[in-house]
């Protein structure tokens, strides 16, 4: 469907991270196309809202804790941006502490 363009290839839903990401095309020598995600760059840290901190517990992975704190399992991307990582794994080590917090742009909520 995508070589045909009857879906386009950025049609990702709103929670993922790939989500408003363009496509690019690349021209093989022999002229055929390949289509391809432009590169994401994870916001920086300081655009996230921070809403606490938890200590990673032995066996537990990013995907519970997404689930737990955001609602979505594989949302677990929104932690990893949080943190700087840029795989699951840099975060697994039982002990890590988790910054966790709002999706990028959402402002935290006013102290009264």
């Amino acid at each position: 469907m995508y070589e045909a363009g009857v879906v386009e290839a950025t049609d990702f839903p709103a929670d993922s991270r790939y989500h408003g990401i363009p496509t690019r095309s690349f021209t093989a020598p022999d002229g055929r196309q390949f289509p391809y995600l432009a590169r994401r760059f994870a916001p920086p840290p300081e655009v996230f809202a921070t809403i606490g901190w938890r200590q990673l517990a032995e066996g537990e992975r990013l995907d519970q804790i997404a689930a737990e704190t955001i609602g979505n399992p594989e949302a677990f991307w929104l932690i990893c941006d949080a943190n700087r990582a840029l795989w699951p794994e840099d975060l697994a080590a039982a002990g890590t502490e988790l910054r966790l917090t709002l999706p990028a742009g959402v402002p935290a909520p006013e102290e009264e």
